[in-house]
């Protein structure tokens, strides 16, 4: 059975798709440009996942709309292994921005904490080497199969913002978030 889920690249990319947004539904063409695949690739792994269950599929041959099946029998396990990926993938991520210049206070939000209201994915405090920061960005990007937003501020405006309980400080803030780097002397209002 395990074949039918790690044997492609497309099929990888499709099971990350489902099982990290399990309320939605695609339809095949849509996969395809969202995944940088083939259409015909995109088939036929759509119709293989359909096949042992995990996808389900509603519509016309024309406009198929697939959706994952929360009550197939691994469906628990395959998010979790998914999940598992993107915490490494994550830690890859902070390990390379370490890397990236001084930063003083770095927080995870957004897509990383489930809050679609954020306005940024990744909070940095300090100095950073932009330009590696971007290349960094667009290659996880690829790995999380999503534009990764993120926000890159001085200490002086990070202490003022917060000073003045500013609205985009204070979403990140007063929200689940993950702080990963963390050299301030007090904490972070919210």
């Amino acid at each position: 059975m395990l074949e039918h889920f790690l044997s492609s690249r497309t099929r990888v990319k499709l099971l990350q798709t489902f099982l990290l947004n399990p309320e939605g539904s695609f339809f095949m063409r849509e996969l395809a440009r969202k995944l940088g695949e083939h259409t015909n690739s995109v088939r036929r792994e759509l119709a293989n996942l359909e096949s042992v269950g995990l996808l389900k599929s509603q519509g016309s041959h024309q406009k198929k709309f697939y959706q994952v099946n929360t009550d197939f029998v691994l469906y628990t396990e395959l998010r979790a292994l998914v999940f598992k990926a993107q915490v490494m993938a994550e830690h890859d991520l902070l390990r390379e921005l370490g890397r990236m210049g001084r930063i003083q206070y770095a927080v995870l939000t957004g897509f990383f904490s489930n809050l679609p209201e954020a306005q940024t994915d990744l909070l940095i405090v300090g100095t950073v080497n932009r330009t590696k920061l971007r290349s960094l960005m667009r290659k996880f990007q690829h790995h999380f199969d999503r534009e990764l937003r993120y926000t890159v501020m001085g200490r002086k405006e990070f202490d003022y913002r917060n000073d003045l309980t500013d609205r985009f400080l204070y979403t990140i803030l007063e929200n689940p978030h993950l702080a990963v780097i963390n050299k301030l002397k007090e904490k972070p209002k919210a």
